[in-house]
């Protein structure tokens, strides 16, 4: 394992929480540790909660495309011709439109500090390896790895590592592995708690039938030696959960960044 260098392959954020991500170049770093752009807007219903795959599924059957330089957001879904929105501009535009859709009023709210990401304490961008994916792909014959990519929404993926190296990134309980990405610090934390998102068609919302009961049996049956197995009071996680330090605001990360390890 010393001898690996892994780095990045790929850099996705989802402007919008719940809908479809972006994949870029590089991304900078906000104070919080989050990255720019990422879960920047979240659909809310008048109680104020989320909208998203938890809640309700028929989000999974909305197709979005962001232009984070032009900052709109072109949208479709079943029986709803694809429009474009100014997020900011026309939010009410667009909030009508997601309202019709959804049958009930929906908000959008806009955090430019953190997001909304699920865990306020480690709000840093989640790392998952492509051997993970495609080991992942490989448990259900009914999925290929892009499905799977899809389903899992990490931000960064990294590649030149065996399946679940990420493991490495976080280690016992309150104690936190400090690696760096490029020039930017990170806190590796735990891993990545999943919930039912994850067992649904990404287009559809259709369930796959024993996905976690498949899941969860093979990731106790392949956690590597390097995985700290007091972390898992469950094996339904997946992909690393960070923080970045104040000290790292503005900077980059980058499609090719190594990663090591600091001691």
């Amino acid at each position: 394992m010393n001898n690996i260098i892994p780095f990045v392959s790929k850099l996705f954020i989802y402007p919008i929480k719940a809908l479809d991500g972006v994949e870029v170049e590089s991304v900078r770093i906000l104070n919080s540790g989050a990255l720019q752009f990422d879960r920047e807007f979240a659909i809310v219903d008048e109680s104020g909660n989320f909208v998203n795959g938890k809640s309700n599924q028929r989000v999974h059957a909305i197709r979005s495309r962001f232009d984070l330089n032009n900052n709109t957001v072109t949208v479709s879904a079943p029986k709803f011709a694809e429009v474009t929105f100014h997020i900011k501009d026309e939010r009410k535009a667009f909030e009508g439109w997601l309202s019709e859709y959804f049958g009930f009023p929906v908000q959008i709210k806009q955090n430019l500090d953190m997001g909304f990401p699920d865990d306020t304490v480690s709000p840093g961008p989640t790392i998952i390896s492509t051997a993970t994916l495609e080991a992942v792909a490989s448990w259900y014959p009914q999925l290929d790895v892009e499905e799977v990519r899809l389903r899992f929404r990490s931000n960064i993926e990294i590649s030149s590592v065996p399946a679940f190296w990420e493991d490495c990134l976080f280690t016992e309980a309150n104690q936190t592995v400090d690696f760096q990405i490029g020039d930017v610090k990170f806190i590796g934390v735990n891993p990545c708690q999943r919930c039912v998102v994850v067992t649904r068609n990404t287009q559809t919302g259709t369930q796959l039938p024993n996905f976690q009961k498949t899941f969860v049996v093979q990731r106790r049956q392949t956690l590597p030696k390097w995985s700290n197995k007091s972390r898992f009071n469950h094996f339904f996680r997946l992909a690393v959960n960070t923080r970045i330090p104040t000290s790292e605001e503005a900077k980059l990360i980058s499609i090719d960044d190594k990663i090591h390890i600091l001691p």
